[in-house]
Formats: C-alpha cells, structure tokens, sequence
C-alpha cells in the first residue's frame, strides 16, 4: 500500500509553467538568444542547472550562467510570481491524504522563497512532513537527487511505499532512478504520451482529479490500473 506520497510542485500544485517559460525566454533574449516559447517550454521542470546547457554551450555558461539566473529569478519574482495561482482542491487533497494517514513530501526545483509561496497559495502549511528545493541539492530533475533528499526526510521508506506525483516527463525519469512509480497530472501542459514513456503509471487530469479517485478508493489510489484510466476522457474534452 502506498504510505509516502512525494509531490512536484510547479505544474503539478501550482499553475505556473507558462509564467516560468516566458520569464526564461524574456531572460534569454536579455543575454542575446531568442528562442521560441514551445522549445523553452519543454524544458521546464528541469532546474537551471540542468535547462541552461540546453541553449547554452559550456564557454557560454562560464561568462554569463550565473548572471543569467539572478537575472531570470528577480524577472519571475517581480512579474510572474504575483500571477501564478494554485490548482483547485489541493488543500484538501492533502488534508484527506493525512486524514488516511500517507506521509507527504513536496521536492520542487524552486528556491526555498519560491516554495514558501507556493505552500502559501496553496493553503498547506502544516499538511505535509518535509520538503526539499533546488539549494538543498548538486543537480536538479531528471536526477534523482530530489526525490532522495525526500526520502531521506521521510526517513527513507521501502520504494514500493513510495509514489511520485509530477507534471513533467522530468518527475518521472527521476523517480524511476529511484525504483519509485510515478503518476502524471495533466495540468502541466505536457502530452500524456511524453509522460507515459517516461514512466508514469498513471494519468489524471489535476489534483482535483486525485482527490476524487481519493475518495472513491482509500485503499487503491492512485493503483487502479484495473479500472478505467480517465485520461482518454480528459484528453477528449
């Protein structure tokens, strides 16, 4: 049975992937690089540590990375950040998972003072066990690094107690690094067969979509590969 649930949390918790693309791109074109939105785009979910050697060679990086990021970090915190909003019912989604007695975990790429934001949005301080950011690790998604961080938080758990739930193909190659099973939400904006082929077990629509199945199957969830996999029906409408 699943006793640890590990969330991503931008695209995943927070309505945020189109807001951390476009504060990207704009910071590109800043330091002579236009790039369209789409390509940007795919790579959220990675840290800048693992995103900036997508469009930027190592010469590159060494005169300019680090300026870069400062540079991209004020843009989001200053024009983006105030925009981004939580998904519907993820306060209470996390309020049954305790309820059933799961340990929770965030792992986000974000800054600690973006994190704090974002549990704020959501309205979930005091509803989860640890969380971990991008400071508290050497590489961010599709390593695993974390996931581990939470786990170990966690008190590192049996894998197979383990589920990760994330919005990027990012979340899921990582976890499977880890032998832990991952279910894709769709609100991130990423194409459900980008998410299965990089692992995940499951698809749902949003946290919404998470508590329902919740509720219907304490036990299950988000295990109900028996059952019919509403994605189909949310890719369809």
């Amino acid at each position: 049975m699943v006793e640890n649930v590990i969330f991503d949390v931008d695209g995943t918790l927070i309505d945020s992937v189109d807001e951390h693309a476009e504060a990207w791109r704009r910071s590109f074109i800043e330091f002579g690089r236009d790039i369209p939105f789409a390509h940007v785009r795919s790579q959220i979910g990675k840290g800048a540590d693992q995103l900036l050697p997508v469009f930027f060679n190592d010469e590159e990086l060494e005169r300019f990375g680090k300026d870069l990021e400062e540079y991209r970090s004020a843009l989001f915190k200053r024009e983006f950040l105030p925009k981004v909003r939580a998904f519907p019912r993820v306060k209470e989604l996390f309020q049954q998972l305790r309820k059933r007695g799961r340990k929770v975990a965030l792992a986000s790429s974000a800054k600690d003072d973006e994190l704090k934001r974002y549990v704020e949005l959501c309205g979930i301080d005091g509803l989860f066990e640890a969380k971990t950011n991008k400071d508290e690790v050497d590489k961010s998604k599709p390593h695993p690094d974390i996931f581990e961080a939470a786990l170990t938080k966690l008190g590192k758990p049996a894998p197979a107690t383990v589920v990760v739930v994330g919005d990027t193909p990012f979340d899921a190659l990582a976890a499977g690094k880890l032998h832990l099973a991952s279910v894709g939400v769709l609100c991130g904006g990423f194409r459900a067969d980008d998410l299965r082929t990089a692992g995940c077990r499951t698809l749902v629509k949003d946290p919404a979509e998470l508590l329902r199945r919740l509720e219907e199957d304490p036990e299950g969830w988000p295990w109900d590969a028996a059952s019919r996999d509403t994605t189909k029906d949310e890719e369809s409408r």
